[in-house]
């Protein structure tokens, strides 16, 4: 029993060192695992993949360690591990977060430890998303219906596009062909209804496009994902060639600051509310509104700037209540009007209110003022 003591005591001294304190696959805080097959330290959820892969998890508090396997544990640890499997990870590559989707923590693990593929050792083939061409199938949502049809994609480095054709006979040529410059892509699976699945996002003329995808293999979809992050980190790069790694990461990709339904009214606030789908996009400052959650174009868009410039938001009680059902106001004042949003609950409310805020106190970039000069309200 006092060894058992001592092991526990010992485990939770080396879980308290500064490069243990973190989850060695997501970086969540105060990891209660480890694995003592890599001899890492990882949170619950990514202890749950590590046993997926025959790795041998415990609970550092709950399960009884021997005395080999805390010596073991003491030679290795997150950093050691690190120094092994993450030595050549590129700099575009998507490293999960606590709260992403599953499917990016399970293909990160998977990545490093099974398929060993940032070890630095020459691949052969290489590693799809690291060639600057990728093509294959994809299921995607059809633009004025709910049905998914397999559709082939083609995504070039060179051309900094990615395209799609209706017909795997190429010959008739492209459906779309999307600049790379202006795309985004994020994990949606609530949203679209498949643990698999992109939001691939771009702009189309005067407005938002968006495409909903998805396939059958994790590895796969993870795979295009970062291969669109690739191609990204390309074109940035090219767009941006003073700009450090650390300015151009965080513009490869994004997910949206926040989503979901509010109800709207018009420009008199007269007119009857009206149930929308809004996306919060911090990265341009864009407050997007849609019919519904999986719609293919935008409604409208609104810019969000800075409090100096007129902008701000604030708790509302609308004048005229006609048609709507729910109760939470939130008013967003621009320069050239007032907009009226309610929340279902007060929680949605204050979390709405919360994100634009965040947006409003950050200060302007340069090229925001060309956002805003092309943001066009569409009623």
């Amino acid at each position: 029993m006092a060894n058992c003591e001592r092991n526990k005591r010992l485990l939770l001294e080396l879980v308290k060192q500064p490069d243990n304190s973190r989850c060695a696959d997501c970086g969540a805080t105060d990891p209660e695992w480890a694995s003592y097959k890599l001899g890492v330290f990882v949170c619950l959820n990514c202890s749950g993949v590590h046993r997926s892969l025959s790795s041998q998890v415990k609970s550092i508090k709950l399960d009884f360690w021997e005395d080999k396997l805390i010596e073991f544990m003491k030679s290795k640890g997150n950093a050691s591990a690190r120094a092994v499997y993450e030595k050549a990870v590129p700099v575009y590559y998507y490293r999960p977060k606590p709260n992403d989707s599953v499917v990016l923590r399970e293909q990160w693990i998977r990545a490093k430890y099974e398929r060993m593929e940032f070890t630095g050792e020459t691949k052969y083939p290489p590693v799809a998303y690291t060639t600057g061409f990728y093509e294959g199938m994809l299921w995607k949502k059809g633009k004025e219906n709910t049905q998914f049809l397999k559709r082939k994609f083609v995504l070039s480095d060179r051309e900094f596009t990615l395209t799609y054709y209706n017909k795997e006979d190429e010959s008739k040529g492209p459906k779309a062909v999307i600049a790379i410059k202006d795309l985004n892509a994020t994990f949606q699976p609530e949203k679209i209804g498949h643990p698999y699945s992109l939001q691939i996002t771009y702009q189309e003329e005067d407005h938002t496009r968006n495409l909903y995808v998805y396939h059958e293999s994790a590895e796969e979809i993870v795979t295009w994902y970062n291969a669109i992050r690739a191609a990204r980190y390309a074109y940035l790069k090219t767009a941006y060639p003073t700009g450090s790694d650390e300015e151009l990461i965080p513009m490869i990709t994004r997910n949206y600051l926040k989503e979901g339904y509010m109800e709207k009214t018009g420009p008199l606030q007269k007119e009857p509310f009206k149930k929308r789908w809004f996306i919060l996009d911090s990265q341009n400052r864009k407050l997007l509104y849609f019919k519904g959650q999986l719609d293919a174009e935008e409604l409208g868009a609104i810019f969000i700037g800075t409090e100096s410039n007129g902008y701000s938001v604030r708790e509302c009680v609308p004048k005229n209540a006609r048609g709507n059902k729910w109760t939470c106001g939130v008013m967003l004042v621009t320069p050239e009007r007032q907009f009226v949003f309610m929340c279902e609950q007060e929680r949605e409310q204050k979390e709405w209110l919360g994100a634009l805020k965040q947006i409003l106190f950050r200060p302007m970039a340069p090229q925001d003022y060309t956002t805003e000069a092309k943001v066009k309200y569409k009623r």
